[in-house]
């Protein structure tokens, strides 16, 4: 049994998000609301959302491996990351097909087992060659215009959570994550 009903979903949609095997992420304006806070110190913050880490653990309960791909460089990235285990983490790379060639190298992917969330043009070449290419509902509409899926809500509003979702649904693992947490 189910837990997420995907029978309003495209069945190609589904389909592309069954052969997901990496999901990669931009970070501001997918996994954040793309704001910078800076203090009067100049200490940067960002604001994650919890549900969208605990889809991203879930994923890789289930053995699909998690990459950031961010063209901008901050600690807070690399904490959270680390918070997460997510161990594949390209910063400060604007050439972002370049470090997605690089993730590929580095882990034996192939883009089609890949889904890559970004949000702006920068994403577009990614977006371009994976299996599954996903925005979120407040991305530029150029890029919603070129992408597989758009989720429902924002970056930094659950956007990733959503993501996981589909991609746990479409592989049957859904019910498995659900039953483990329960046994808890």
């Amino acid at each position: 049994m189910a837990v997420i009903d995907l029978s309003g979903f495209d069945p190609l949609l589904v389909e592309r998000a069954s052969r997901v095997r990496m999901l990669a992420l931009d970070v501001d304006g997918v996994l954040t609301d793309g704001r910078l806070y800076f203090d009067n110190q100049g200490n940067e913050m960002k604001a994650f959302c919890t549900r969208d880490g605990l889809g991203i653990k879930a994923l890789q309960g289930q053995g699909i491996k998690l990459a950031f791909i961010t063209g901008r460089q901050s600690k807070i990235v690399t904490q959270r990351s680390a918070q997460l285990g997510v161990k594949h983490v390209y910063q400060g790379r604007n050439d972002k097909l370049n470090a997605f060639h690089e993730l590929l190298s580095d882990t034996g992917m192939d883009a089609q087992n890949v889904c890559y969330a970004g949000d702006d043009w920068i994403d577009i070449p990614v977006l371009d060659r994976v299996g599954l290419s996903v925005t979120v509902s407040d991305a530029d509409p150029v890029v919603k215009n070129r992408v597989h899926w758009v989720t429902s809500r924002g970056g930094g509003k659950g956007a990733v959570r959503e993501i996981c979702d589909l991609i746990l649904a479409a592989r049957g693992l859904d019910q498995r994550v659900l039953d483990g947490i329960l046994k808890l």
